[in-house]
Parts: structure tokens; C-alpha cells; sequence
């Protein structure tokens, strides 16, 4: 806790492997258990279809026809049906204490859904909220958001497509809602939005959605964290305590 907001320490893992992150996610889970130890993951996947624990298994043969798109399939615990992670997908699984924010998972789930459309407002493209859980552009979702949350300890979270190729999601029914699209940030703009590009403007939509600060993880060298300011860049002097 930095001047009574909660501190949150970003975490920047480049294209990682889907399992590889649930590993992650599980060692910054097991982190709260000696006290708040809040994190935000930011990565991207190779391609993977994920499906979460709201549906009985995929027949195997429909599983298979994924596979051969190129595509990793896992099953994951969380809430949802199937989606796609890929390149060009910006992944951010919060890993929050709720008890340092609000103990209500409906709360959290309204606040990642503010975050995505504060930054889409950043980019002049008018997105909301829908009866369905994510953010939306008209009828084409932009954003996917799929969390678990055991004792208020937060895992998962949004997948935001900024340059990610929408072919990938003709094979699904995107979280089982039929009759919708998807969307890009990229094809919203009508020309090329990098993840790279995207990290600054999320980053500063989620200190002022969540009221926290940030800090950049140590490096593996062990140099100490540095203080992202509120832009979503990393400070090139510290912060002082308030």
C-alpha cells in the first residue's frame, strides 16, 4: 500500500506459452498467502484454443480440427466457454487481492469491462458493455473477459485483440455467443495498433479504474522495481512515499 492506494507490480512476459502462464498465474496466487502481493501479467500467446469449466468437455474430433489449424487447444478454470488467444492479443491477468479493493467479484468484473472501454475512448472508438460478459464494438467484441477468483484472490482476466488475426475465431463460436462478431483495434482504426502500442493506454485506464499505483517487476538481474507513472510508462526517478 503506497499513500492508501494499493500497489500493483506489472509484470511483462512477452509471448509466453498458455500453460506456461497458468504456472505463472498460480505461483503469484500462492504469493498472497503471506499478504498482499498484487500483480498484473501482460503477455501474449502463440495460438491457443482455451475453454473454461462452464461447459462439458469439446468432442475430441472438434478439438482435433482445431489442432490442425496450427493451434494448441487447453482447458482452463475458468469461467467461460472457448476463445482464442493468439499473437496480437494483448492477455492481461490481474492477480488481485479483492479484499485491498472491493470484495465483490461483480465490482471486478465492471471494472476490467471500464478499464478496456477507458482505452478504447483513448482511441477515439466508442465501446460498451453488453449483456454479455466482455467489451464490444456494436456487435463485434473487442475484448474477452474470463476470470476465476478463489477467496478474492483474482486469476485470469481480458484478452484484448489489437492486432490479432480474426481469422482464427471463423473456427469457434467465440464464448458461445452466436450471432456476434469480433473486432480489432487494428480494424476498428483501419491501420496497424501494436500490443506494444496498447500496454501504455491500459495500464494507465486500470490505475484510475482500480484507484492504484504501479510498479515495473525487478529485473532478473535483481535491480529494484520501478514506479510506473500514471501515463503507463515506467518513471526514470522514484516516487516518494506520500
Amino acid at each position: 500500500m503506497r499513500g492508501g492506494q494499493p500497489l500493483v507490480e506489472v509484470v511483462r512476459l512477452g509471448l509466453v506459452s498458455y500453460q506456461e502462464a497458468l504456472r505463472l498465474q498460480q505461483v503469484y496466487v500462492n504469493r498472497h498467502r503471506s499478504g498482499p502481493a498484487h500483480a498484473l501479467l501482460l503477455c501474449e500467446h502463440p495460438p491457443v484454443y482455451t475453454t473454461g469449466i462452464r461447459h462439458k468437455p469439446y468432442p475430441e474430433p472438434l478439438l482435433d480440427q482445431l489442432r490442425l489449424q496450427g493451434a494448441d487447444v487447453a482447458r482452463a478454470n475458468r469461467g467461460g466457454l472457448i476463445t482464442f488467444h493468439g499473437p496480437g492479443q494483448l492477455v492481461c491477468y490481474p492477480v488481485l487481492n479483492l479484499c485491498s479493493f472491493k470484495k465483490s467479484v461483480r465490482w471486478y468484473v465492471d471494472q476490467l469491462e471500464q478499464t478496456v472501454i477507458a482505452l478504447c475512448s483513448r482511441f477515439a472508438i466508442r465501446a460498451t458493455t453488453s449483456p454479455h460478459t466482455g467489451v464490444w464494438v456494436g456487435d463485434n467484441k473487442i475484448c474477452a473477459i474470463e476470470i476465476h477468483c478463489g477467496r478474492y484472490i483474482t486469476s485470469h482476466g481480458l484478452a484484448l485483440n489489437c492486432c490479432t488475426d480474426l481469422s482464427w475465431f471463423d473456427h469457434i463460436v467465440p464464448c458461445g455467443i452466436e450471432g456476434k462478431g469480433v473486432t480489432s483495434l487494428s480494424a476498428e482504426l483501419r491501420r496497424h495498433a501494436s500490443v506494444e502500442e496498447v500496454v501504455p493506454h491500459l495500464l494507465h485506464a486500470f490505475t484510475q479504474q482500480f484507484n492504484c499505483q504501479l510498479t515495473e517487476a525487478a529485473q532478473d538481474g535483481g535491480e529494484s522495481p520501478t514506479p510506473v507513472t500514471s501515463a503507463g510508462t515506467s518513471a526514470l526517478t522514484n516516487l516518494k512515499d506520500n
